[in-house]
């Protein structure tokens, strides 16, 4: 059987880009206080090519509102660590049964058409309740956006790495979903329809990932838990700070330096994770 010889000294030292010449699209961009906006300024830092989707509504609805995909663009072309890196953006309504595709194919379109890293980073917040009262419409809209455009934009992104005659072997191809500690302590009572979706992705995560392995292409999915994001503020703020070991919040750059390591070349043996990076947030207040 084939031995694969240990990494000569300079193979061991890390490279300062090392996704310089890949290309990556995020989802769920909306912000720059967002965990996409943390991760697409990383994925840049390290050399990547970024393209950043932002659906504006959803997140002009919501109490802690957007901002203008512009700004956000420039926040990420300003942490970039190649100058020939390209930064793009644009819109879709993920709801839309045929715009996980769209979206791929304009992501790729922009970036030289090859796509090597998918982040699923968006989600629908809101239109959720208890066991009480959900109803049917609250479970199709989260169906919809945090589950169904998932699975739809892996399937866009593997046929199209297939259509850019890509051989099976080659290295960077990622893909990283996300989920919300739905199946630790108390999971999330109070947003049943939400919950009942990241359980999903977490379920699929190992299927999608053998479906993906003849293709060089690894599937992981990251729970980032509770993330300041700018959603909450006073004592509510405080007692959840409180339960973190280290006094604070997770900060989107938290969960951002996971996902855009699993992008790397050194996480090419991890995948069919669905792994926590919560700062040993203790969920049960003890």
């Amino acid at each position: 059987m084939p031995r694969i010889p240990a990494p000569a000294p300079a193979e061991l030292r890390r490279d300062p880009l090392p996704l310089y010449g890949r290309t990556a699209l995020v989802t769920g961009a909306s912000r720059r206080g967002g965990i996409g906006c943390a991760v697409a300024r990383r994925l840049a830092a390290y050399g990547a090519s970024v393209y950043l989707h932002h659906h504006v509504p959803h997140d002009a609805a919501m109490p802690w509102g957007a901002d203008r995909p512009e700004d956000v663009a420039e926040a990420v072309r300003a942490a970039r660590g190649a100058d020939d890196a390209v930064v793009a953006h644009g819109p879709a309504d993920l709801s839309e049964p045929d715009a996980p595709a769209r979206l791929i194919d304009t992501a790729a379109q922009a970036l030289g058409g090859r796509l090597d890293i998918l982040v699923a980073n968006h989600a629908l917040s809101g239109s959720d309740g208890t066991l009480d009262t959900i109803d049917a419409a609250m479970l199709d809209a989260h169906w919809a956006v945090d589950a169904r455009s998932v699975l739809l934009l892996v399937q866009a992104y593997a046929r199209r790495r297939d259509a850019a005659g890509l051989p099976a072997s080659t290295p960077g191809g990622r893909v990283v979903m996300m989920t919300s500690g739905q199946d630790i302590a108390d999971g999330m009572p109070g947003e049943i329809a939400y919950a009942l979706q990241k359980g999903a992705l977490a379920s699929i995560t190992r299927s999608l990932a053998t479906a993906l392995a003849d293709r060089s292409v690894t599937v992981n999915t990251v729970n980032p838990g509770p993330v300041d994001t700018d959603y909450l503020d006073g004592a509510a703020y405080d007692a959840v700070a409180g339960l973190f070991p280290a006094g604070r919040w997770g900060m989107p750059d938290d969960p951002a330096r996971l996902i855009s390591w699993l992008a790397t070349d050194e996480a090419a043996w991890i995948t069919g994770q669905v792994i926590d990076s919560e700062g040993g947030f203790r969920r049960t207040g003890g």
